[in-house]
């Protein structure tokens, strides 16, 4: 099966944790794996593990197919957006797309 580009079994969301879910939404949206830890509350490392066991669920090992999947399986719709306090929390000043 043709899945957006993907071959091969179509990946379902609820198969992620959510707390992966939440990783992979943040990761999408351009935050670093840093970021994300910061958000979160959770150390680089834990975030890194939740990262690697989405894309391994999700079949990818790149990150630009994590944010499509993402896109696709209704993680992080296309007009997502960081909140205030997640900016906050991560140090940014802006999310990325109103630079």
């Amino acid at each position: 099966m043709n899945f957006g580009g993907f071959q091969g079994e179509v990946p379902m969301a609820k198969e992620l944790t959510p707390r992966q879910k939440q990783v992979v939404r943040l990761l999408s949206l351009g935050c670093t794996v840093r970021e994300v830890a910061k958000i979160l509350k959770l150390s680089p490392s834990t975030v890194d593990n939740h990262k690697s066991a989405a894309m391994a669920r999700l079949g990818t090992d790149k990150v630009a197919l994590l944010t499509r999947w993402a896109i696709k399986l209704g993680i992080s719709p296309l007009n997502d957006r960081l909140t205030e306090r997640e900016k906050r929390l991560s140090g940014r000043k802006n999310d990325g797309w109103n630079d």
